[in-house]
């Protein structure tokens, strides 16, 4: 137990539930937006299911982050699947889901959040690493305190989406966002993209446009095909 007088340990859990409350806002809004069709009783449902999934993926990577972010594509093919996640999030519920059965839009929603946090939750996994220093213990301790925050948060967002649903092109923009910003820092593209801050603001919101152009375009068309 000499961990409970070390200061160094405590610094690093500080740093890791910083690292948690500022990633796992990413998470909470993917989730909110594949959830926000479905009944308030299978809310919760999902949001545990998908969760769930997403934290044992995300023990996975824990072990394989720093060879997968070595891949050449690898974030470029992230970037593209997290652009099109969040164009297809933007898109209106069809008339014709209401005669799925539930359990449809169910498994869709959790599938939908695992795959978002996978791709999004590479960086996040290399810095709450880098944070614990090669301590197992801590990195557990970080996987565990990002389950409530993203929990509370996403039910947070979704309150936020169906009392303002005018949010919601802007959850998708923030995928957009995301994606943008990731696809400049694949290394196959290091050497041509400028690495500064402001090349990957740029690709970011030119991310963030693409996903809510496209999706507000196509959400548009979508409701005056249904009219």
């Amino acid at each position: 137990m000499e961990w409970l007088s070390d200061p160094v340990f405590w610094m690093a859990l500080m740093q890791i539930i910083a690292i948690d409350i500022l990633l796992g806002g990413d998470n909470a809004v993917v989730i909110a937006l594949a959830c926000r069709h479905l009944p308030e009783e299978q809310r919760r449902q999902a949001i545990v299911g998908g969760v769930a999934g997403a934290i044992l993926l995300r023990i996975a990577l824990l072990f394989f982050a720093m060879q997968l972010l070595a891949l050449p594509y690898l974030k470029l093919v992230g970037a593209a699947l997290l652009l099109w996640i969040g164009i297809k999030l933007l898109l209106p519920e069809p008339e014709e889901a209401h005669e799925v059965k539930a359990g449809a839009s169910f498994l869709a929603a959790i599938k939908t959040i695992i795959v978002a946090d996978a791709v999004m939750s590479l960086d996040n996994v290399l810095a709450v690493a880098g944070a614990a220093g090669g301590n197992l213990f801590l990195v557990s301790l970080g996987v565990l305190i990002s389950i409530p925050i993203i929990v509370w948060g996403s039910q947070l967002v979704l309150k936020l989406m169906d009392r303002f649903p005018q949010v919601v092109p802007l959850g998708g923009g923030l995928l957009g966002w995301i994606a943008g910003g990731m696809a400049v820092t694949d290394i196959a593209v290091a050497s041509w993209v400028s690495n500064d801050v402001w090349s990957k603001h740029l690709a970011a919101a030119c991310g963030a446009a693409l996903v809510m152009g496209v999706g507000l375009l196509l959400r548009a068309r979508t409701s005056a095909l249904a009219n």
